[in-house]
């Protein structure tokens, strides 16, 4: 068939189902005015609002190895096509995206492999803003999760635990990767020890942080993704917004991709609260 013929047949479907969705309009508004609301059968759970917690996506968006990882190229216009459509070209691991465990190891589970049910978990956001406005290099540490027990017991079964440093705030700016006089890069991450302790002390499913890695930017080894990640759990990198949600009591949600064999991919993420 060609090219202008494919075009042709797209636009007649896309006008026969016009009729029907108008018929079917007023019932599916209705529909979706009641499910988007707070206090719905969608957040029966108890949760009242949704949070997102995902970066908008786009060309520039800063990378770890600080190079273009987006591409975006319209393919197909509304106005000479009938039809917007675009094609998309991306690293795995750009913008707010999850780190699956095949990323660090051998042979664990690629992110089409993950449970789904691991992908909505228990959200602990441990607070780290201050030390981290004092000192780039700062890291979650276990003081940090024992604090964060302390206020507000155990850490809940197949939880995420989430590092807020406040670095999502710099996202459109160079101090974002931060790279200092030394050409490396300063940001906050989590700590070895702590990474050992929540492997060991409890079931934690992920582990998520509003910076480029779950390491801290001057990390050399990647300890905590060679710990984390082949145990099969999963991380989240990137994150937005941790601020607006409470220390304990929301529910994450990860909007993981599903492709064959993936190690990771963008996530849109978001949080019951």
């Amino acid at each position: 068939m060609c090219h202008h013929c494919v075009i042709e047949s797209v636009k007649e479907q896309m006008m026969s189902r016009r009729d029907l969705f108008r018929t079917a309009a007023t019932g599916a508004a209705a529909a979706a005015v009641a499910t988007s609301l707070p206090g719905t059968s969608a957040l029966a759970a108890g949760h009242g609002t949704v949070a997102d917690m995902t970066h908008e996506l786009h060309e520039g968006f800063p990378t770890y190895f600080g190079e273009q990882q987006f591409f975006f190229e319209q393919k197909f216009n509304f106005k000479e096509n009938g039809f917007n459509l675009f094609e998309m070209r991306v690293n795995e691991h750009t913008g707010t995206h999850i780190d699956a465990p095949l990323h660090f190891s051998e042979n664990g589970q690629s992110v089409a492999e993950i449970p789904v049910g691991n992908l909505v978990a228990p959200l602990c956001v441990v607070d780290i803003r201050e030390k981290a406005a004092a000192n780039a290099d700062s890291q979650v540490t276990p003081d940090d999760l024992n604090a964060w027990i302390a206020d507000n017991g155990p850490i809940p079964d197949k939880a995420c635990i989430a590092m807020n440093s406040g670095w999502d705030a710099r996202v459109d700016s160079d101090t974002f990767r931060n790279v200092g006089a030394d050409e490396k890069m300063h940001f906050p991450g989590f700590h070895i020890e702590a990474t050992k302790m929540l492997l060991e002390e409890t079931s934690a499913v992920g582990i998520a942080v509003d910076t480029m890695s779950l390491d801290f930017g001057m990390s050399g080894d990647f300890a905590t993704h060679y710990a984390w990640l082949p145990a099969n759990r999963w991380g989240l990198e990137n994150m937005a917004n941790l601020a607006s949600v409470p220390a304990k009591g929301a529910t994450l949600v990860v909007g993981a991709p599903k492709h064959r064999g993936g190690s990771g991919g963008p996530s849109r993420v978001i949080a019951l609260v």
